[in-house]
């Protein structure tokens, strides 16, 4: 399919008209690699369908250069054969002559022509051309002209100087850049051309065409933009990523705009490769040292890896850029991707190594940035520089400040490789390792750390190696990594009888050690007796201590042996001196959120997680992050701002590719629960399931979470019988906590709409009880609610009490659901007004909509309609979310960030009144 041609077939159609009257030409059509020349000479003899024009054609090939007057036979073959029998009985003899000195059997160079046959062949075209008849006029087309052997190079260029009185139209393709199309006689060929067409790029309206063609239906106009960006226009490279999406099962829709930016097709590739090795060595050496150094090369730097001089260098990248390899002429910089994989692909194992190392001794000699230089040394397999090590252990640093752990990993395994002596040297890069899987793949990092110790010579040294190893918070702790902290342990004794770094050391690792039992009753009955000995206001200078304080609290708060006042005061006075940064997710110290969020005493921690987001780059991608945005997500919640705690975890569920550890999933868990939503409770479930070796914590979150699914979608018997089996497997351990585990509150409702109220009745007097031990407002609160709904009008005065509990607390939508209750208990007069007039205004301003609804309902009005403006912006965001997006890849769809998109989802939900993203379509005014 030939589009947007129409100027240059018009060019040739005119031609042809005016050798009617005797006026030849010759048109060249020029361009780089993949513009459509030989697909527009293939076009031409349609012009001539069913006039009297006899057309000639002659396919240059590289392989065919050494065949004398190859082209030229081409030409006069497709002649003779065509040629009617009339004609051939007026040819002349000397077209016979010449006839069968082109038909003869030759040595392929020609050589074996006598220099009078050659002659005969060169000053006779006219006349053999003149036989075709007085009546015809003759199309002449020969492609890739670079490529035609000499002979008929010279018998080309003869032929053009004596076009005039033949009828002919003499059409030569020459493709830019190539170093054959300054060969002399090349040049005094296409010299004498009468008109020089050169081929545009495809506009975006004939990419559309193409994708229409291609898939038999339109395709996206987001999608249609991203082909013709990645091709730039070119027909060869956009056919090319149309087929590989097409291969690939991929439709033409706005979702799949992204891989077809980033598709580099496999024929292209090897089309390239093919073409780039007819290349001099000067083009390839370039294209090489380019392919080494990426994007971001230096052309000093380039030009010295290719060894080329000033000259050399500048005529080789503008022969690049002829040929539509290079996106500049002015900077070495390849047009696609696909053309640094067809490089390296042209290229023998032993040519990459040999680039590589060169670039790597290039630019560490140049001092350039440690990664720059170990980018390279990742490629060489075979030769090792006595400073590598050194270069790819200070790469693996900066990959870890910057947030790319699995870059710095594949780093110092490539230094491993390197160093083969078993030694303490040794033993550090395998710790250096450990610590940069720590954050996504933690079975590794305690192998890696095994490792290192058997190497390690001093007992600090292990002790240090073996608190690499994050600890399992709120989960189970492996064997391997807690006989590691017992050995440890062991060797360096009792914190009491040690000082300096020895004794920050043996407290953190008593911290890891005590919060691998938390599962265990008689391990948090020693956690208590550890906790009394500490004294009320224990020190909290150095961070092993609030570590080992943040285990104690997380126990006491599991059992209930502390209260919520007592479990906060000291929780706060750990975050007062503990710096909020991002190296705690690989302590304890996270236990200190769950500890506030139980206590309800978590203004602290919002400055203090706010501090900690800050600090990290835009776009999050690890574990760490994930933990950061479920806390935060856990803190919002308990503030009542569900808008916001719901973003963030969407934030946390678009870094998809993460390995949840169990404390997010807990506090995702906890913030899906308040939320009520089922879609993004099964969404969580889904991301959990399959866990290996799950602790009681994650399986008893994950437990109620289902319960809480199961009760929405109408499976109340089976939600109960879990809650109850979660309920015994929380007391076996001694955990008593309701704020942490609700295990007791939805039970509770759900033994009363299944008509068992006394069993319901029972476990409200234990959740009252527990609560009003536990001192916390919000549980306090709650428990009077249930037992005030469970006593019917008798209640109300346990509603008031209740109201007046919540009063004190930060979580308004316990407090609106319990104003809720009490002005539908209270039935009609003022106070139940009140309480339902204020119930809506605290539900709304938490961005609970079926509450709001809820109050209205008992007031006996209705909604005012909302007259609702939505900007396009807020519009486009909410038309992606419909089609199953997350937010990081809604950014990536609108080039915004994640904020903009977050901002316009949270200011889209204030504006419909909705909670967040599953009713957003139902909710979108037409």
């Amino acid at each position: 399919m030939l589009l947007e041609r129409d100027t240059e077939l018009a060019r040739v159609d005119a031609a042809l008209r005016a050798a009617d009257s005797g006026t030849s030409s010759l048109i060249l059509v020029t361009g780089p690699l993949g513009i459509g020349r030989s697909a527009l000479l293939r076009q031409l003899p349609g012009l001539a369908a069913g006039e009297d024009v006899r057309v000639l054609r002659a396919n240059a090939a590289p392989m065919e250069q050494d065949f004398a007057f190859g082209v030229v036979r081409q030409l006069f073959d497709s002649l003779l054969t065509g040629a009617p029998e009339d004609d051939r009985e007026r040819r002349t003899p000397e077209a016979d002559h010449i006839t069968r000195l082109l038909a003869a059997d030759t040595t392929p160079s020609g050589g074996g022509r006598t220099g009078a046959a050659s002659e005969t062949i060169l000053l006779g075209p006219r006349s053999l051309l003149a036989d075709a008849g007085p009546h015809t006029r003759l199309l002449i087309l020969v492609d890739d002209l670079q490529w035609v052997d000499v002979p008929s190079l010279r018998w080309l260029a003869h032929l053009a100087k004596r076009l005039n009185g033949l009828r002919a139209v003499l059409v030569c393709t020459l493709r830019d850049g190539d170093e054959r199309a300054r060969h002399p006689l090349v040049r005094e060929v296409a010299d004498t051309s009468t008109q020089v067409l050169r081929p545009a790029p495809l506009s975006l309206d004939a990419t559309r065409t193409l994708i229409h063609e291609q898939y038999g239906r339109p395709g996206h106009e987001e999608y249609a933009r991203a082909c013709h960006e990645a091709s730039g226009g070119n027909p060869l490279f956009l056919m090319s990523v149309l087929l590989g999406m097409e291969a690939r099962g991929f439709p033409p829709t706005a979702e799949h705009s992204c891989p077809a930016r980033s598709l580099r097709p496999s024929g292209l590739r090897e089309r390239l490769a093919s073409f780039l090795r007819t290349q001099p060595p000067a083009v390839r050496d370039l294209a090489a040292a380019v392919a080494a150094f990426g994007d971001q090369g230096d052309p000093a730097l380039i030009e010295q890896l290719a060894g080329l001089d000033e000259n050399g260098f500048g005529a080789a990248r503008r022969a690049m850029y002829d040929m539509g390899l290079l996106a500049d002429a002015r900077e070495p910089r390849f047009i696609h991707g696909v053309v640094r994989d067809a490089v390296e692909s042209s290229m023998s194992a032993s040519e990459r190594e040999r680039s590589h190392t060169a670039a790597a001794d290039l630019l560490y000699r140049c001092g350039r940035p440690a990664e720059q230089v170990a980018a390279h040394l990742l490629a060489v397999t075979t030769d090792c520089r006595p400073w590598s090590v050194v270069v790819l252990r200070a790469a693996a640093d900066t990959a870890l400040r910057r947030g790319a752990p699995e870059t710095a990993a594949r780093y110092l395994r490539h230094a491993l490789l390197h160093h083969h002596a078993q030694d303490e040297r040794r033993a550090r890069l395998l710790i250096d390792l450990a610590t940069a899987e720590r954050g996504y793949d933690p079975e590794a990092c305690e192998r890696h750390i095994t490792q290192a110790t058997s190497l390690l010579t001093t007992a600090r040294d292990r002790a240090a190696a073996a608190l690499r190893i994050p600890p399992a918070l709120l989960a189970r702790a492996s064997p391997l990594a807690t006989g590691l902290l017992r050995r440890s342990a062991a060797e360096l004794g009792a914190p009491a009888s040690l000082d300096g770094p020895a004794r920050e050391m043996a407290l953190r690792i008593e911290a890891r050690l005590r919060h691998h039992g938390h599962e265990s009753p008689g391990e948090l009955a020693s956690a208590a007796e550890r906790l009394r000995e500490m004294g009320e206001e224990p020190s909290l200078g150095s961070a092993a201590e609030r570590e080992l304080m943040a285990v104690l609290l997380c126990s006491g708060t599991l059992t209930g042996r502390l209260s919520a006042a007592e479990a906060a005061r000291t929780a706060n006075r750990i975050l007062e001196r503990e710096p909020a940064a991002s190296a705690r997710a690989h302590t304890a110290l996270p236990l200190v959120v769950i500890t506030l969020f139980a206590a309800e005493s978590v203004q602290g921690v919002d400055s203090w997680l706010s501090t900690e987001q800050q600090t990290r780059r835009q776009n999050a991608t690890g574990a760490d992050d994930v933990l950061l945005f479920a806390e935060r997500a856990l803190v919002l919640v308990s503030q009542g701002r569900l808008t916001q705690a719901r973003e963030h975890v969407e934030r946390a569920m678009g870094l998809a590719e993460t390995d949840w550890r169990e404390m997010s999933v807990i506090a995702l868990s906890s913030v899906a629960l308040e939320l009520r939503d089922p879609a993004l409770s099964e969404r969580i479930l889904a991301r959990a399931r399959g866990r290996r070796s799950a602790g009681l914590a994650l399986a008893a979150t994950l437990q109620i979470l289902q319960a809480s699914v199961d009760a929405q979608r109408g499976l109340r018997a089976r939600a109960l019988e879990s809650l109850l089996a979660c309920g015994r497997q929380l007391d076996g351990s001694g955990w008593q906590n309701s704020a942490l585990f609700p295990w007791r509150p939805h039970a509770i409702g759900l033994h009363h709409r299944l008509g068992d109220s006394r069993s319901a009745l029972r476990l409200a007097e234990e959740e009252h009880a527990w609560a009003t031990e536990w001192g916390a407002p919000t549980g306090l609160g709650r428990a009077l609610r249930l037992k005030g709904w469970l006593h019917g009008g008798e209640g109300v005065p346990l509603l008031r009490e209740a109201v007046e509990v919540l009063r004190g607390s930060a979580y308004e939508l316990e407090l609106a659901r319990t104003l809720v209750l009490l002005g539908r208990q209270l039935g009609n007069g003022p106070e139940a007004e009140a309480a339902l007039r204020e119930a809506g205004a605290l539900a709304a301003a938490c961005g609970a909509p079926w509450l709001v609804e809820r109050a209205e309902l008992g007031l006996g009005t209705a909604a005012p309609p909302r007259k609702v403006v939505l900007t396009r912006s807020e519009r486009r965001v909410i038309s992606l979310v419909g089609r199953g997006l997350t937010n990081q890849e809604i950014a990536g769809e609108l080039g915004v960030s994640s904020r903009a998109v977050e901002k316009h989802l949270t200011n889209s939900y204030r504006k419909l009144g909705v909670s967040g993203r599953h009713e957003l379509a139902d909710a979108l005014p037409a």
